[in-house]
C-alpha cells in the first residue's frame, strides 16, 4: 500500500494502473477510521482491483460550532487498518493541496432538494461542504466506482444525485451500516460518548425498529408514528433533532403511496450527534 499527499504525486499513481487497464474504486473518508469504514474498503475491492482511500477532514462541511479542531486525526492507525483491509492507495491531502485559495474563493457544489431537511437542516452548508469535496475527489482520482455507507443516508442520496445531475461516470455503490451487538451504529462519534450515554445509545435503532414495524403493519399515519417514535428517545433520555419518515429517493415526507421509505433519526446524547436510519419496501 501505498500513501501519497498530492495530487501530482495521485495522478501519476493512478496512470499506472490505467495504463494496464485495472478498474479503480474510491472510498473517501476524514479518517479515524472504524469496522464500518474497514467495510467500505472490502466492498470496493469486490468491484475493482484498485482501492484509493482518501482521508481529508474536510472544513467545507462542519458549522461554526462544530468539532473540526477536535476531530481526531489517527493517521498511522488509519494506515495499518487499511494496509490490512486490502487499500491499494491512501490519498492524504493538506487543506492548501484541496483549497488552494481558502475556502472564502473557493468554487462549490449545491444539490437541491435532497440536501434540505434532516440533517441539511440542522446543519447548513453542510451539504454543501460534503458535495464540493466528493466533486472534486471525483476529478482528482477518476474513479470507476465509490463506494460510501448507508448510514449517512442523506449524503448517499446527495452524492447520487450529483453524480446524475453532473453526468460524472462514476458508480455509486451503498453499503450496509455496520453495527455494534446491541445495534448501535459504528460511528466515529461513538467514542465520545460516556459510559452512561454508551448505554443509552442503542434506543435509537430500536425505536427505528418499531417504527418501521408499525410501517410494515399498514400504518400510513406517519406524523404520529414520528411523534411516537420521538417521545420514546425523550423517556429514554435523548434529545432528538429529527424523527422523519422520507420517500428514499427525494427524501420528502412519505405518503401512503410510497413504495420505497426510510426512516431517518438523529439525536443528541449529552453534547454528542447521533444518526441512524432503515429502509423499508412497501
Amino acid at each position: 500500500m501505498r500513501t501519497v499527499h498530492t495530487l501530482k504525486e495521485l495522478r501519476t499513481m493512478l496512470r499506472g494502473y490505467r495504463q494496464k487497464g485495472k478498474r479503480i474504486a474510491l472510498v473517501p473518508t476524514m479518517g479515524n477510521l472504524h469496522e464500518g469504514h474497514i467495510s467500505l474498503v472490502r466492498r470496493a475491492s469486490e468491484t475493482a482491483e484498485i482501492v484509493v482511500t482518501s482521508i481529508f477532514v474536510n472544513p467545507m462541511q462542519f458549522g461554526a460550532t462544530e468539532d473540526l479542531d477536535s476531530y481526531p486525526r489517527t493517521l498511522q492507525e488509519d494506515q495499518d487498518a487499511l494496509d490490512k483491509a486490502g487499500s491499494t492507495l491512501v490519498f492524504t491531502p493538506s487543506n492548501s493541496e484541496i483549497y488552494p485559495e481558502g475556502l472564502a474563493r473557493q468554487t462549490r457544489v449545491v444539490v437541491p432538494e435532497v440536501s434540505e431537511g434532516h440533517c441539511g437542516a440542522s446543519r447548513p452548508g453542510h451539504f454543501e461542504g460534503v458535495a464540493t469535496v466528493v466533486t472534486m475527489l471525483f476529478n482528482m482520482v477518476q474513479p470507476d466506482v465509490a463506494v460510501f455507507g448507508e448510514k449517512d443516508f442523506q449524503q448517499l442520496a446527495v452524492i447520487r444525485k450529483l453524480t446524475r445531475d453532473l453526468m460524472l461516470p462514476v458508480e455509486i455503490v451503498g453499503a450496509p451500516t455496520i453495527r455494534e451487538k446491541d445495534g448501535l451504529a459504528k460511528s466515529s462519534r461513538n467514542g465520545y460518548l460516556s459510559k452512561s450515554e454508551r448505554a443509552k445509545a442503542p434506543v435509537i435503532y430500536s425505536t427505528l425498529q418499531a417504527a418501521v414495524e408499525k410501517i410494515r403493519q399498514g400504518r400510513t399515519d406517519f406524523k404520529t408514528i414520528e411523534a411516537e417514535a420521538s417521545q420514546a428517545l425523550n423517556d429514554a433520555g435523548l434529545r432528538p433533532d429529527y424523527f422523519n419518515i422520507a420517500n428514499s429517493v427525494t427524501l420528502k415526507p412519505a405518503t401512503p403511496d410510497d413504495a420505497d421509505i426510510t426512516v431517518l433519526a438523529a439525536a443528541f446524547l449529552g453534547t454528542t450527534r447521533l444518526i441512524d436510519n432503515l429502509s423499508v419496501a412497501r
